[in-house]
């Protein structure tokens, strides 16, 4: 029985980052003895088959429509076409390399990297089962963080199980060919994203989705302009599916009547759910929902000695949510094992989310951070808000033409000047929300958020607009 400080199951997001702070630790006068478990690949469904191929393919998507639209900005280019699996190979060479780039950052700090199918084997113990059968080892430490992550949702709709004709998202970042029709069954993040990638590619795709408007988090003003700027996608908002039939979604539309989306693909994309099976959750006694493991702002379960991060909690399926997660947990263990040494109990690190970011990306990109209008409400808040159109930034115009879908709204408390929500719809969205959730964090007030210098020209200078002409209202 080998002995460690910590250890990790799980080597996606939550659980790499969690090793390498706990490996980089100078809190102690050694670094931590620390052993990760991964029974696939390093990265998790985030870098192997989730953010990081669909990103990559988009990439590619954009640099086509870019340059199909490029003539209207003075380049001229003939013959554009695009080459699907030449797309496919710079998606595995780019998961390949940064997988690498994990693994060497584990040995770097000392981690020690195990392939296999852990499983709680008691507090403080985990067992590990080699790949391909031989006999499993017990390893103990008095840490363990649970990191096991999500798996796509396959809702019980006649039709679909066993169906080649449907696949989930694993499934779509595996085509040989791109099809020529796709239905998308599910309007959230990552049906839209799909949804744009192969329209923009030139397939015909229809988006089923059973709530009345696409991605529901999005502030309700918001949503419409992305969906309206989603060229060569046709949405079939507040409709329920019924059954497939091969590739045919059939559906009851809004109004009631039967309809149907004949199409040569489809996509189940109605969310993910926590991997909470297979390793030992129930027998342990860990406190589940059917959402996720139940942690508390530490990331702390109900078991001592056990903390869980990222998908598996159910609290926010982000990876970038993990990471922070991650550091909190990471922060609860160091300061744990400080105080029980004898040194002194820093201030505790929690969990918030109300300033976690959000993006979706595509060929036009949204991200959100803090409260919508609609979120506010429903809290009792009452608000000042300004909606203004990228178009007030120069370089926004420049690149993209006066034509282009963009949007920048903010949200501020009426009685208190602190901002609540900045959300935004248009290119580059997802590069300066970072800024946004800053502001939100420090829960900065419109009058001190303008005190703030934005670069010139960037785009990011509709948010200071904005903040100009909400502070304006905030005094009427």
């Amino acid at each position: 029985m080998a002995s460690y400080d910590v250890i990790i199951i799980g080597g996606g997001p939550g659980g790499y980052v969690a090793a390498e702070r706990l490996g980089a630790s100078r809190q102690h006068a050694a670094k931590k003895k620390v052993l990760l478990i991964e029974k696939a690949a390093l990265g998790g469904t985030c870098l192997n088959v989730g953010c990081i191929p669909t990103k990559t393919l988009l990439g590619s998507a954009k640099h086509y429509v870019h340059a199909l639209e490029c003539e209207k900005f003075g380049v001229k280019a003939k013959d554009v076409s695009y080459d699907w699996t030449a797309m496919q190979a710079w998606k595995a060479e780019v998961v390949e390399k940064l997988r690498g780039g994990i693994a060497m950052t584990e040995k770097k700090l000392g981690v020690e990297v195990i392939e296999g199918e852990a499983k709680l084997f008691g507090l403080g113990k985990v067992e590990v089962s080699p790949p391909g059968g031989g006999a499993a080892q017990v390893h103990e430490a008095p840490a363990i963080i649970i990191a096991t992550g999500s798996t796509p949702a396959m809702p019980p709709i006649p039709g679909s199980k066993g169906n080649p004709k449907v696949v989930d998202s694993t499934g779509l970042l595996a085509l040989k060919e791109v099809p020529k029709r796709l239905c998308v069954i599910g309007g959230g993040v990552i049906g839209v994203e799909f949804a744009g990638l192969f329209a923009a590619l030139g397939s015909t795709v229809e988006v089923v989705e059973m709530m009345n408007e696409i991605v529901p988090f999005m502030d309700k003003e918001m949503a419409p302009i992305l969906r309206r700027a989603m060229k060569g996608v046709s949405f079939r908002l507040g409709c329920k599916v019924e059954r497939i039939e091969g590739a045919t979604v059939c559906y009851k539309a809004k109004e009631g009547a039967d309809a149907k989306a004949e199409s040569d693909l489809v996509l189940m994309a109605v969310g993910r759910r926590p991997v909470l099976d297979g390793w030992g959750a129930k027998e342990a006694g860990l406190a589940l929902t059917p959402n996720g493991i139940v942690v508390d702002e530490r990331m702390r379960t109900n078991l001592p000695g056990v903390w869980a991060v990222g998908d598996v909690t159910g609290k926010s399926l982000l990876a970038h949510s993990a990471y922070r997660m991650a550091d909190v947990a990471v922060d609860d263990i160091l300061r744990m094992s400080s105080t029980a040494g004898g040194g002194a109990a820093k201030d505790a690190n929690i969990m918030r989310y109300d300033a976690v970011p959000w993006v979706v990306y595509g060929i036009t990109e949204a991200a959100g951070v803090g409260l919508t209008e609609q979120e506010a409400a429903s809290r009792g808040i009452a608000v000042k808000k300004v909606r203004l159109p990228l178009g007030v930034s120069g370089r926004f115009c420049a690149e993209n033409g006066f034509a282009a879908p963009g949007s920048v709204k903010v949200i501020a408390d009426k009685a208190t000047d602190r901002i609540l929500g900045v959300h935004v719809v248009g290119a580059y969205a997802s590069e300066m929300i970072w800024g946004a959730a800053a502001l939100i964090e420090q829960e900065l007030r419109v009058s001190d958020a303008k005190e703030v210098i934005f670069p010139h020209p960037t785009v990011c200078e509709a948010i200071r607009d904005a903040l100009f002409e909400l502070e304006e209202r905030l005094q009427d």
